[in-house]
């Protein structure tokens, strides 16, 4: 069963291969581009409330949207996917006429849109939202039931949306600046959402509802509920900007277990605020959540289902035993909360941004702990799992990931920088900023390629086209005749010419290859020559 969940894990980070070979549609289009019934209107707050019928796997209720008018305009555009369905949509009392395509819905709105206004809707929903086949990259609703009978219900819906179970703005460009949650559920569960748990109410026909606040800019996918029997327990964690609430939400049945696997938490939260800076939400606090799926990023609520075992499901994505140091659900998908929950991308093509740091974050986490020889065989021994079949970044304007190599060619590609920078203060102060200057804010990848160009002081545009763009390793070609190397660098884009470490015979050199050939004589018979394997890239001996 284990082999079979990790090859499902494996197979999640292929989906995006495949949808490069697709053929775009207009749904594709509606969904992933700003369009000019999105771009009037800044959104500012959603006001969710759901009830859940797990009898029936069922949901319904309304979402309040506040938003702040940018240019006057009379169209809407939310999305609902179906089976769900938007029943009704009112703005100050008054119905309102909408017209489906898809499942874009275009929102007739009869007052004057005003420049400045703060105005809201009310959209009533109701449905069977989609199961989800393979959560949480085949994304909807999983419905479970916990080992005595009672429901273990989660949603996850990165890639495939929000839109799935409510009604949305579903691009990542415009992000609410903050959210209430209110999740009525059977009176014998509690729902464990994004953000603090305000109030619960006990209402009369035998339910409770959970009402969560997030105080932060939150994006659509991160938005989540779950649904169990859950036991609490908590702890408080003495962080950079002060003391962060760290909660815990698990099955009975796993309590103990949790209480022991989850002391990597406050391990995690040192290592990343030591390399990335402060935990971007404290005002929402950390929780840690189980689900019946293996995991997921949820701001402030992460979701964990990794049967509390180091690795991914007990095994090591690296094969170098490094990658069973650490429970791969609570480092990665946390690491998350830093790159795409505080620095989220625009336009899914983007998706390295989340993918590629975060994975690199895996070793760093390594490399505060054990050390840069330990992080590093991490890192290095990702590569096995690079297929460079596909571009990293996708297609832009029509919801498009680019390729699985987001995760580890992305995190080599990260880790062959941290080697030019060649100082960690240096690199460990440009991650920090990263985070410090696109603090809760969705960026694009120009803008994360302008920063470290500007903050490494190397024109890296080349290298972002080679590692980003090009699915081609690149190939130091070199030639040895007695006392002379001759060099140059093969299967490259234009203007590529990034320096590499290489060792001559006993001593490490820094050499410039460009795509013309160069000569190095040396003072002696040149008998031993390699590259840096820390530089993800390839060497060809041409005789």
């Amino acid at each position: 069963m284990k082999k079979y969940l990790v090859s499902l894990f494996l197979l999640f980070i292929s989906i995006s291969a495949f949808s490069q070979k697709k053929i775009f549609t207009h749904q594709d289009t509606l969904r992933g581009s700003i369009t000019k019934e999105r771009i009037w209107w800044d959104l500012k707050h959603y006001d969710l409330n759901i009830k859940v019928n797990p009898k029936t796997k069922s949901i319904s209720g309304k979402n309040i949207i506040k938003y702040k008018v940018l240019k006057s305009y009379q169209i809407m555009q939310i999305e609902l996917q179906a089976p769900m369905k938007i029943i009704k949509v009112t703005q100050n009392n008054s119905v309102l006429d909408f017209k489906k395509d898809g499942y874009s819905y275009f929102i007739q709105l009869k007052n004057k849109q005003q420049i400045g206004d703060k105005n809201e809707i009310t959209i009533f929903f109701e449905g069977k939202p989609r199961i989800a086949v393979r959560p949480p990259w085949d994304g909807g609703l999983t419905w479970k039931k916990d080992s005595n009978g009672k429901n273990f219900i989660a949603t996850s819906c990165q890639g495939i949306g929000a839109s799935i179970w409510w009604p949305c703005k579903d691009h990542m460009y415009d992000e609410p600046d903050s959210m209430v949650i209110n999740i009525t559920t059977p009176n014998n569960l509690m729902d464990v959402s994004n953000g603090r748990l305000k109030d619960v109410t006990i209402n009369k026909d035998s339910t409770k509802t959970f009402h969560w606040v997030v105080r932060n800019p939150i994006n659509n996918y991160g938005v989540n509920m779950n649904i169990a029997d859950y036991a609490h327990f908590s702890e408080k964690y003495k962080g950079e900007k002060g003391v962060l609430d760290c909660d815990y939400y698990v099955l009975k049945e796993n309590l103990d277990k949790a209480k022991k696997q989850f002391k990597q938490v406050p391990k995690m939260l040192k290592a990343f605020e030591y390399w990335f800076g402060p935990y971007p939400f404290y005002e929402d606090s950390y929780k840690l959540v189980e689900v019946p799926y293996l995991g997921m990023e949820h701001q402030s609520s992460v979701t964990y289902g990794n049967h509390y075992e180091n690795g991914i499901l007990g095994e090591d994505l690296s094969g170098t035993g490094w990658g069973l140091k650490f429970d791969f659900i609570i480092i990665h998908e946390s690491g998350h909360e830093w790159f795409a929950n505080n620095i989220t991308y625009k336009d899914i093509a983007d998706m390295w941004i989340h993918e590629g740091f975060t994975a690199y974050a895996e070793n760093l986490y390594l490399d505060y702990y054990y050390g840069k020889k330990a992080s590093s065989e991490y890192v290095i021994g990702t590569r096995k799992r690079i297929k460079n079949d596909k571009p990293i970044i996708g297609c832009y304007n029509v919801n498009n990931e680019g390729s699985e190599d987001m995760y580890y060619k992305g995190a080599n590609m990260l880790h062959t920088l941290r080697q030019l920078v060649g100082n960690d203060t240096k690199w460990r102060e440009i991650l920090r900023g990263l985070n410090k200057e696109f603090y809760h804010q969705t960026v694009t990848t120009k803008q994360i390629e302008d920063y470290l160009s500007q903050h490494t002081k190397i024109n890296l545009s080349a290298f972002f086209n080679q590692y980003l763009r090009d699915i081609r390793i690149p190939t130091l070609a070199y030639k040895i005749s007695n006392n002379t190397l001759t060099y140059r660098w093969i299967n490259i884009v234009d203007n590529f010419d990034m320096p590499i470490k290489v060792t001559m015979n006993n001593s490490k050199k820094w050499i410039f290859p460009t795509n013309n050939w160069k000569e190095l004589k040396l003072d002696s018979e040149l008998s031993k020559f390699k590259i840096d394997k820390n530089f993800y890239v390839k060497s060809k001996r041409i005789d």
